[in-house]
């Protein structure tokens, strides 16, 4: 999880900065952090204007640009050709219903999020029901 922090300076989003991890056979396999999309200018330079506005956190989150950390690191495994399936995946920031569905679809077993954020019910039970375990991680 200390590697996710690091990772997660190197979001460009202008609210928040959460990163992901996918680990395979206890090897990283993968990076994503939450920012706008390849090519497009930074959320930090004015590159999402949801972002760059005054709105609420929380509010018109269909209107953001920016990509959630664990969306990008399956969508940067499945631009270098890199299965996940039976991966685990380690995020700073629990996943929410979008991503969960991602996690599913690439075959991800399990993940282990360090803090909670908008974690709704709908989303825990859409893991369950898909034999996805996940569970929060506990700094000891």
């Amino acid at each position: 999880m200390d590697i996710a922090g690091v990772v997660s300076k190197r979001a460009n989003c202008r609210r928040r900065q959460v990163a992901a991890l996918i680990v395979r056979d206890r090897r990283i396999i993968s990076t994503g952090y939450n920012g706008t999309p390849r090519g497009v200018k930074n959320c930090f330079e004015g590159g999402c204007p949801r972002c760059a506005s005054d709105t609420p956190s929380g509010s018109d989150l269909g209107e953001c640009i920016c990509c959630h950390a664990e969306e990008n690191a399956i969508s940067q495994a499945a631009f270098h050709g890199i299965a996940v399936a039976e991966a685990m995946l380690y995020c700073t920031l629990s996943p929410c219903l979008l991503c969960a569905k991602m996690i599913i679809n690439a075959g991800i077993r399990e993940v282990v999020y360090e803090q909670e954020y908008s974690f709704s019910g709908q989303t825990r039970e859409l893991l369950a029901v898909a034999k996805v375990a996940c569970r929060q991680f506990v700094r000891g």
